[in-house]
């Protein structure tokens, strides 16, 4: 499932097309994905000026001037495409509809925005702008990692006396939004602490630098343009680099890259979820 730095790479990718442009046209070519699409979505959509690109967490947020917001999750194999850019970023001709594209968006500058998604675990909604915050996909996530509101007292406060894992504590949405699998077991190898430690047992200074290891890691993610593991591809269609960097993920038996260290990487199943780390040097 795409990450953090996989939607902001969509994100970026999307808004010369469609912020401040016209949705002259949507076509949604099925009743659902994950969860049924609202009611008169294609209508609702049509003729609306985004005005607005952001990102919450794991989602993109359109706020339109009807004053409604439409929400999108691009679940395990979502993608959102651009064909046909006028601004020469996406020298792409529009190809022919394709089985899964499910949510096809004709934006007034010629350009087009495709949702395909093979799995269908994407999702769509519309919400009013000024309540898209309280939407239940979003009411309950914790701060973004990259904003103001992560520092090092408030990790420091919301980790003080869990007795679980710190690698469950750090996937938690509740605590910190936007973070995954991926990125978890590359924070922690970053900064030296195993993925099985208790929260409780960690120094309150390897709490604090936590933050800046996690901001840099999700930095370098969204630099290289995501990961692509499997399904993901950026919004021109590219794929992703930073799965070229992972010190651990995906490296069960390989060397691991601290130099001196002659250990190799090991994986765990923490909670039906693979965790791979260096026992040697993340204590």
């Amino acid at each position: 499932m795409p990450e953090l730095p996989e939607v902001e790479t969509v994100l970026q990718g999307l808004t010369p097309a469609m912020e401040g442009v016209k949705i002259s046209r949507a076509d949604v070519n099925r009743p659902d994905l994950r969860w049924p699409f609202p009611s008169a979505m294609a209508e609702r959509l049509t003729g609306q000026t985004v005005l607005k690109l952001r990102r919450r967490a794991k989602y993109i947020l359109a706020d339109l001037s009807s004053e409604e917001t439409l929400l999108v999750h691009l679940g395990m194999s979502g993608r959102m495409l651009i064909s046909g850019d006028p601004l020469g970023q996406f020298s792409r001709a529009h190809p022919a509809v394709a089985k899964h594209d499910h949510v096809i968006f004709h934006m007034a500058n010629d350009s087009r925005i495709t949702f395909n998604d093979p799995r269908r675990f994407g999702a769509m909604d519309l919400v009013k702008t000024p309540f898209a915050d309280q939407h239940k996909l979003l009411r309950s996530l914790g701060p973004e990692p990259l904003g103001n509101d992560f520092h090092e007292n408030y990790l420091a406060q919301v980790l003080n006396g869990r007795n679980t894992a710190v690698k469950s504590a750090l996937l938690d949405q509740r605590i910190i939004a936007g973070l995954g699998n991926i990125y978890v077991c590359e924070v922690l190898f970053r900064a030296k602490i195993s993925p099985t430690q208790k929260t409780s047992q960690i120094t309150e200074s390897r709490i604090f630098n936590l933050v800046p290891v996690i901001r840099n890691v999700l930095t370098d993610a969204i630099k290289a343009g995501g990961s692509s593991l499997r399904d993901f591809r950026q919004a021109n269609g590219e794929l992703g680099y930073f799965q070229h960097s992972f010190d651990v993920y995906g490296r069960e038996g390989e060397p691991c890259r601290t130099p001196g260290c002659k250990a190799q990487i090991v994986r765990i199943v923490q909670s039906s979820r693979s965790s791979f780390y260096c026992a040697t040097c993340q204590s």
